[in-house]
């Protein structure tokens, strides 16, 4: 198959559809079929040329932004190409724009596969060989992504694994919906849009949504951590129609430490449409903070987690037996 850009694979379970690309293993569609009118649960778009933003990436070996893309690791110092539209950092990997092998594609299910190789990067700040699988799959309960990253180099290497879809329930803007971020602490941002190093408490603050309550005119672009998880480890980011009762819930198992939400603003073409909603194994600028989740990987290891995505409620149960 020779991959490009328009390259895209249908998904189809029941009245679940989902659109994915091998072109940088994108998410490009997810709609589920009721009374026969397409109901779409990510903001997206089919056709390389179309897409807004991050919509649907894949954001490896690094999610968020790399404070001028410098950073260092393991007693040597690296400089990546700073390609971030709204500031002077690096953002969101190299594997968005590159076609990705089809590995598996069943009617239900496809897997793409990459790698990092050290020769090629090395140029390009990260010295390091990578080999890379995501997976998407349709279930009863919804939309499954699942990753795995293993290294294939000789030296340890620094990893960090995000995703950028954007989620709608139908509201005109996302400022008519409701969310709840369940996490105690934000990063702070500088002008730059990167970190500060600085991680305050979201209590007593505009960013606190422990609670769900409406977006409204918030320009939330906030990286969240200290995740509070349920009895079985998971943590559920869930967006709400106020009037509908429609219900996204994106469940991150336990190797997502972090969740950067996006009202969109800097999408000219269509601010604040949807909201993004970015599962991450560390949080932004992690490659400077080590602490915050950032992955020493090494040699032979492997890295593997998922996340999943299931719609509810509204005039219809939507996609039925899931547990919410």
């Amino acid at each position: 198959m020779t991959i490009t850009p328009d390259t895209e694979l249908t998904l189809a379970l029941g009245a679940q559809r989902a659109i994915v690309s091998p072109w940088g293993a994108s998410l490009r569609r997810y709609f589920v079929l009721e009374r026969g009118r397409e109901t779409d649960v990510l903001w997206g778009y089919s056709g390389g040329g179309n897409k807004k933003g991050g919509q649907g990436d894949v954001l490896i070996p690094f999610p968020g932004r790399i404070a001028y893309g410098r950073y260092e690791f393991d007693g040597a110092r690296y400089q990546l190409e700073c390609n971030d539209k709204e500031g002077p950092n690096a953002i969101h990997g190299f594997l968005r724009s590159v076609a990705w092998r089809v590995e598996e594609y069943t009617a239900t299910h496809a897997s793409f596969a990459v790698e990092i190789d050290e020769a090629h990067y090395e140029r390009r700040g990260y010295p390091f060989s990578l080999a890379v699988r995501v997976s998407y799959r349709l279930e009863a309960g919804g939309l499954t992504c699942s990753f795995a990253v293993g290294n294939v180099g000789a030296n340890a290497a620094p990893v960090g694994v995000g995703f950028h879809p954007y989620f709608t329930v139908g509201t005109a803007m996302i400022d008519e919906a409701d969310v709840r971020i369940p996490a105690t602490h934000y990063l702070e941002m500088g002008e730059t849009l990167a970190p500060t190093g600085r991680v305050l408490p979201v209590e007593g603050t505009p960013w606190d949504y422990r609670g769900s309550r409406r977006v409204g005119a918030a320009r939330l672009n906030h990286c969240y951590v200290n995740l509070l998880r349920g009895p079985d480890g998971t943590c559920v980011v869930r967006l709400r129609h106020p009037r509908e009762g429609r219900t996204i819930a994106v469940t991150m198992d336990q190797t997502f430490t972090a969740v950067v939400v996006y009202t969109g603003d800097a999408i000219t073409a269509a601010p604040r449409r949807a909201l993004a909603i970015e599962p991450m194994t560390c949080a932004t600028d992690a490659f400077n903070h080590p602490a915050w989740g950032l992955i020493r990987l090494a040699p032979g290891r492997q890295l593997t987690g998922r996340y999943t995505v299931h719609m509810s409620g509204g005039s219809d149960p939507v996609i039925p037996s899931a547990t919410d």
